[in-house]
């Protein structure tokens, strides 16, 4: 089979989906699943670096890999929300921003505007290292998977009916889970950073869409 950045993208995704199925299942299951989430954020690099090095960018795989990003930020985060190790507004939060941010770029897309190129919706030089630039690009990937991986630690070795490490105390627990908010605060904080270029230069196509319909009721009343 021949491998093409949006297959990599889709099986990032299946890997991360793999990995929340197995946490919960035991502390060894959970290790496991912290495993398979350094593989899926890894991959998310993969696609990437091969649409650039063998020139298979394309507007549709720019969009299916956001579309990997929100399908792994929110089954991760929903997960951990749902066993209460983090609190409800995170997911929440995360899907509200990746729905504002999408619509935007969709209508980017449908304007022409997609992707990190000539054509890119971010025009702007302070939008495009926010957003666009490896550095921030790896920054974020990296903040989510530490994030996603020391809450799996948590799960394995402090958490639940069985942990490797049963001998654990609430008071040593304590700064595990001050760390694990910690580290939830910076990435939410670093996320709507990375959003706000895009909320900024994105309502311009949202205003574009009300002239192009008024240019086609005027259209359509000359008929």
């Amino acid at each position: 089979m021949r491998w093409t950045p949006n297959k990599v993208t889709a099986l990032r995704v299946a890997v991360g989906f793999a990995a929340v199925s197995l946490f919960g299942r035991g502390p060894w299951a959970n290790l496991a699943a912290v495993g398979l989430t350094v593989a899926a954020i890894a991959l998310d690099a993969v696609d990437g670096h091969m649409a650039r090095r063998k020139n298979l960018a394309t507007p549709i795989g720019a969009q299916l890999d956001i579309l990997g990003d929100r399908l792994i930020e929110n089954v991760y985060f929903t997960y951990f929300a749902v066993v209460g190790m983090v609190p409800l507004w995170l997911p929440v939060f995360f899907f509200a921003r990746g729905a504002a941010t999408d619509f935007l770029r969709g209508l980017a897309l449908g304007a022409g505007h997609s992707g990190w190129g000539a054509k890119a919706m971010l025009e702007t030089w302070w939008g495009r290292a926010l957003v666009a630039s490896r550095w921030s690009r790896g920054l974020y990937a990296a903040m989510k998977c530490l994030c996603f991986c020391y809450l799996g630690l948590e799960l394995a070795l402090a958490r639940g009916p069985v942990r490797l490490l049963g001998g654990m105390t609430a008071d040593a627990r304590g700064p595990v889970r001050v760390g694990a908010h910690v580290l939830t605060w910076m990435t939410a904080a670093f996320c709507l950073l990375r959003g706000l270029p895009v909320l900024a230069e994105g309502w311009r196509f949202v205003s574009g869409v009300g002239r192009v319909r008024r240019v086609k009721r005027i259209a359509q009343g000359a008929m």
